[in-house]
């Protein structure tokens, strides 16, 4: 057999807990933020985890203190990939949903910051300008032919057309090696 509501808010205040009246008590049973045994009594241990579980600690209310200054905000749990941040597995709690709303918004600002001071840049962007690089390298080289060849023939003595045509020819069998070459970004 548990506690009655009221011994049960009693509890609640004899351990500095919030909740300690018997309005407070009932409003968490109607709410299901807490749940009755089978006989109506409340089971203060099981009870006072699923209120710790399921109380939202934004919406506390803080005690007032006099002539002290509020604490530094804690910093956020970083969260990275394939890490269970609200412990789906073990079940979702407002608190840890909120949480790691909290931990994303942070990381989330983290990034804008790193953004506006230039560290990080648009991934689209840089890929952009990479395949526009290459390109201008490509039509480069397949300019070369025509600007040398006719110099070449003539240090040569051979014809310029056919060199021309032989360094075209080298050219292109060189650029269509070098497009096998499969990068990955990752991500």
């Amino acid at each position: 057999m548990g506690l009655s509501r009221r011994a049960y808010a009693e509890h609640r205040k004899a351990f500095g807990l919030p909740g300690t009246t018997d309005m407070a008590v009932r409003k968490a049973i109607q709410a299901g933020r807490i749940t009755l045994e089978a006989d109506g009594s409340i089971d203060p241990a099981r009870a006072d985890a699923q209120w710790a579980a399921s109380t939202d600690s934004a919406k506390r209310r803080q005690p007032k203190r006099s002539g002290t200054r509020p604490s530094e905000p804690k910093a956020a749990p970083a969260i990275s990939e394939g890490s269970d941040p609200i412990g789906a597995s073990q079940g979702i709690t407002y608190a840890k949903a909120r949480a790691a709303n909290e931990a994303l918004k942070a990381q989330r600002s983290k990034l804008l910051l790193q953004q506006l001071k230039g560290e990080l840049i648009d991934r689209q962007a840089a890929v952009n300008h990479v395949f526009d690089l290459v390109r201008k390298e490509r039509d480069s080289r397949l300019q070369l032919p025509a600007r040398v060849a006719a110099n070449m023939a003539a240090e040569l003595g051979v014809d310029a057309h056919k060199m021309e045509q032989l360094l075209h020819e080298v050219i292109r069998d060189h650029l269509a090696r070098l497009s096998e070459v499969k990068i990955e970004l990752g991500g």
